[in-house]
Parts: structure tokens; sequence; C-alpha cells
């Protein structure tokens, strides 16, 4: 038990940092998204707008997935920050990949075109997931 506790005080201060920095990524990550994509996703989610809901769990799930596997890689917190930075990144060109093959992708999320808002949340987890392979 005296080991455990000892584990606990050592470990705590990291796991709050390391968890900190990664939970902080994840919210700037997500806001950046909403601040960079047209459609106003918020304002849409608070109108009924059921594809800007999905839109919009697919970048807070696209997000944490591969910031998840980063914090379980990451030997200090230099690598969580660089490493999320670049998982933003790569989800804003998911969002614009999907773009390209839906097209007017964000017209189509304001319509509540909801088979658009599903293949755009697909693209986004499967970049969510081979980016957390990746790492």
């Amino acid at each position: 038990m005296e080991t455990a506790i000892q584990s606990f005080v050592k470990g705590f201060p990291e796991f709050m940092l390391h968890g900190g920095v990664t939970l902080a990524l994840l919210i700037a990550g997500c806001v950046v998204h909403v601040l960079l994509t047209p459609m106003k996703e918020l304002k849409l989610i608070r109108e009924g707008n059921i594809s800007a809901g999905i839109s919009l769990s697919a970048v807070i799930v696209g997000l944490a997935v591969p910031m998840s596997a980063c914090l379980v890689t990451a030997l200090s917190v230099y690598d969580i920050l660089i490493w999320g930075v670049v998982a933003i990144l790569l989800q804003l060109l998911a969002f614009r990949a999907a773009d390209l093959i839906l097209r007017d992708l964000p017209r189509r999320i304001e319509r509540d075109e909801i088979g658009a808002a599903l293949v755009l949340a697909g693209v986004k987890i499967a970049a969510a997931i081979v980016m957390a392979s990746a790492l």
C-alpha cells in the first residue's frame, strides 16, 4: 500500500501537467476549428441543426483520439504540444478534403444534410485513428 501511495505522490504532478496540457490543446483545437470553418456550428446547433451537431462531435472525437495517443506516448510536455498542434492542423486538412469530395460542405451542413455530416464525421474519425496509430 505504501508503494502505491508513493507512486501516486510522485506521479500526480506529471499526470496533472500532461493531462492539463492535452485537455487545453483539445479545447484550443476545437475553438480553432469552430473559428476557421465557414459554418457557425454552435449557432446552428442552438437552432436544432443535427448535421452541425454531428460535425462538431466529429471534431471533438477527431482531436481527442490522436491527442490521447500522443499523451500515452509522450516523453515530455513538448511532445504533447508538438504532436497536438500537428493533430489540429491535420484535422483542419481532413475538413478541407471532405469539402473537396462533397463540394460545398459548409452549405450542406447549414441545410442540415445529415448524409454530408456523416461522411465528414467518418473522414475526421478515420483521420484521427490513422494519426493515433502513427504516433
